[in-house]
C-alpha cells in the first residue's frame, strides 16, 4: 500500500512540474515566443511609447488620413500601398514595433504580416486613433491640413430630424466590412424610400462628430425616428438581422 502511495505521489509531482514548465510560455528552443499583434488599449499604448526604448511607431493608414491627424513621431507606411512590405522590411526587427490605424483593422493585419517577416515584438493599438482621440489624447496635423473635423453635432441633428426613419451608416473607403454592407443598405433604402432615408457618414472626414458621439469602431449603424435614436449596431450585420431588429 505504501509503495502504491509513493508511486502515485511521484506521478503527481511529475505532472505538476510539467504544468509549471508549460506555464512559462517558452518556445520549443527555450527562448521567449514572439509577441506579435499584442492588442493594447490607448492608455497602455501611450505608456509604452514613453517607456519602451527604441520603439518604432508606424501609422499604417493612407497618406491622406495621416495628413488629417496622427500621433507624434509616427512614420506613415500605408498598409494598402504596393511598397508596404518593402518599406517594413527595411525597419529594425530587433526593436519593438508600435502600430495603429483608424480603428484597429488594418493595423492588426499589418502586425500579423510583420510577424511573418520576422519581427518579434509588435504592439497594435486597440481601437486605433479613434479610441486615442476619444480619450482626449493629442494628435498632430500634417502640412496642409485645415484641421476641419467635418459635420457638427448641430448639422447632424438637423439631418436626422423629421417624421421618416433615418438610417445612419458610419463608414470609410478602406473599410472592407463597410464596403460589403453598403449594397445591402442601399438596396434597403431604395425598397423603403417612402419610409426611410440612408445617411452615409465618412469616418475619416467627420472625426469630430464620431468623437462627440463616442463612436470608436466602424462599421457602425444608427436608426433615428423623429430625431430620436431608436436603434444602433456596432459592426457588420446581415440584411435579415437588420430588418428583424429594426422592424423596418
Amino acid at each position: 500500500m505504501k509503495a502504491i502511495f509513493s508511486a502515485l505521489l511521484i506521478v503527481l509531482m511529475f505532472n505538476l512540474a510539467s504544468c509549471q514548465n508549460t506555464g512559462e510560455n517558452k518556445s520549443a528552443n527555450g527562448s521567449s515566443p514572439a509577441m506579435v499583434n499584442v492588442k493594447i488599449p490607448a492608455d497602455d499604448f501611450e505608456k509604452k511609447l514613453s517607456t519602451v526604448p527604441g520603439a518604432q511607431l508606424i501609422d499604417v493608414r493612407t497618406p491622406e488620413e495621416f495628413q488629417k491627424g496622427h500621433l507624434k513621431n509616427a512614420v506613415n507606411i500605408n498598409y494598402n500601398a504596393p511598397d508596404f512590405d518593402a518599406r517594413i522590411a527595411k525597419l529594425d526587427k530587433s526593436k519593438p514595433m508600435m502600430v495603429y490605424c483608424l480603428s484597429g483593422g488594418r493595423s492588426s493585419k499589418a502586425a500579423e504580416k510583420m510577424g511573418d517577416m520576422g519581427f518579434t515584438e509588435v504592439y497594435n493599438m486597440e481601437g486605433g486613433i479613434m479610441k486615442w482621440q476619444n480619450a482626449g489624447k493629442p494628435v498632430e496635423n500634417g502640412e496642409g491640413s485645415t484641421g476641419n473635423t467635418g459635420m457638427t453635432p448641430d448639422d447632424f441633428a438637423k439631418m436626422v430630424a423629421g417624421s421618416t426613419y433615418v438610417l445612419v451608416d458610419y463608414n470609410a473607403k478602406w473599410c472592407e466590412p463597410c464596403k460589403k454592407m453598403l449594397p445591402v443598405l442601399e438596396k434597403l433604402s431604395a425598397e423603403r424610400k417612402d419610409k426611410m432615408t440612408l445617411l452615409k457618414i465618412d469616418a475619416d472626414e467627420n472625426k469630430g462628430l464620431l468623437a462627440h458621439k463616442g463612436i470608436s469602431a466602424i462599421p457602425y449603424l444608427e436608426l433615428y425616428k423623429d430625431g430620436q435614436l431608436v436603434w444602433k449596431h456596432d459592426g457588420f450585420i446581415e440584411a435579415d438581422q437588420l430588418l428583424k431588429e429594426t422592424k423596418l
